[in-house]
């Protein structure tokens, strides 16, 4: 950006100098007329795209009768947000609050208050996964126990025990008297779009079952159909006891949930928890609008269609540029290029390049470009996502034997 170019923002993000004025569908306009593919989708927000009709129209007939009320009066269209929601998956209660850090506080709340309402206070730690990623407050960078996150904000939240991702035997080490639950990301994002095995998962629900412990899951970006399935905790045949979701639950509409079980959920009671915004007439129009869509017979069988053909054309273009990309990896439409560091590919130098060329990815840890495109991709639109991406590589590999 210029100098003088958003100067009052705080400078909290390393911006590129492209401003989008419109979307549409699958494609993002620049003030300057050029459309890029948009295979980041807001880090997996917009997940029907841009100025998708159905979620237009329900927002602006909603924005035409009522944007606010208090939770201390009944909003219908939450009642039936919620109920559709838990008709959808394992819960049978939903508390909708704004974005997924809000719903991973609210969740950690919750299991620690599941405890203490059954008699045991002393339970109150929760087991985490190195290279877990679950917002930016200080109990949720806490809980990940990423130092590049932690770093200059002093003391650690308490309560959170750190172990290697998938290492069930590390999780049943770290469980002890005070352990309340066990907190993972079926699919780690922001720590490299690695997901878990389902074995693993499988694993963490028998040992929450014979510990007497909450499994309380974080799919804020994996969760909503992203993998092809409502929760990507499906895929292991699982029921957790709580969730903690948004990004794509709203399609662009600031807006998170918590799911849970009646029996998790037994301490959430008048007083205990609340939020101002969470559940407001707006974001239960847009939540109950995308639902439409994502409900809609056989729309996640073709997120799931699409999502394996992206998947093997991806790893084609591994194969065929094996110095320029090590492998791929990751579930449905939440896949990640994992770049060959080894000969000196940098993630944000390739993805700097796809956006000079049309394509907006996005970074992860471990060297990855995360791919998260809206969820109604087209067959062309992975056509073209992967002409932009062989371009890429094919220049990476010129210019090294330039050199």
């Amino acid at each position: 950006m210029s100098a003088q170019a958003g100067a009052h923002l705080m400078n909290t993000y390393a911006r590129s100098d492209i401003a989008f004025e419109r979307g549409e569908g699958v494609y993002l306009v620049d003030r300057d007329g050029r459309r890029y593919l948009d295979f980041y989708a807001g880090i997996a927000v917009n997940a029907l795209g841009h100025a998708h009709p159905h979620l237009v129209k329900a927002l602006t007939e909603q924005a035409e009768k009522l944007w606010h009320v208090a939770n201390l009066y009944r909003i219908p269209e939450g009642e039936r947000l919620a109920e559709r929601l838990c008709a959808s998956s394992f819960a049978d209660v939903v508390f909708f609050c704004n974005s997924g850090a809000e719903a991973l506080e609210g969740m950690i709340k919750l299991a620690r208050r599941h405890h203490h309402v059954k008699g045991d206070p002393q339970k109150w730690r929760i087991v985490t996964c190195e290279g877990a990623f679950h917002g930016r407050t200080m109990t949720t960078i806490s809980a990940a126990n990423n130092p590049k996150y932690l770093e200059g904000f002093g003391p650690k939240v308490e309560g959170f025990d750190s172990v290697p991702f998938g290492n069930m035997n590390a999780v049943r080490d770290a469980i002890r008297q005070e352990t309340a639950a066990i907190l993972v990301e079926p699919i780690q994002g922001e720590g490299g779009v690695r997901p878990a095995d389902l074995a693993f998962m499988r694993d963490l629900r028998q040992a929450c079952d014979e510990y007497g412990l909450l499994l309380i899951l974080d799919e804020v970006q994996c969760g909503n159909g992203r993998t092809g399935k409502m929760w990507a905790h499906e895929w292991a045949g699982i029921a957790p006891d709580a969730v903690a979701t948004a990004k794509g639950i709203g399609g662009g509409f600031p807006m998170g949930a918590i799911l849970a079980t009646t029996d998790a959920a037994q301490g959430m009671v008048p007083g205990v928890h609340g939020t101002t915004f969470g559940g407001n007439p707006l974001a239960m129009a847009v939540g109950n609008a995308v639902l439409d869509v994502l409900l809609e017979d056989g729309f996640l069988d073709g997120v799931d269609r699409v999502a394996r053909r992206l998947w093997g054309k991806l790893e084609d273009l591994v194969a065929a540029h094996p110095t320029v990309f090590s492998s791929v990896r990751g579930a449905g439409l939440m896949l990640g290029l994992v770049c060959n560091g080894d000969e000196g590919v940098v993630n944000g130098e390739l993805i700097a390049d796809l956006r000079a060329r049309g394509l907006l990815t996005v970074g992860a840890a471990e060297n990855v470009i995360r791919l998260l495109p809206p969820l109604t991709i087209e067959d062309a639109h992975v056509d073209e996502a992967l002409a932009i991406l062989e371009a890429a590589a094919q220049a990476v590999e010129e210019a090294r034997d330039a050199a």
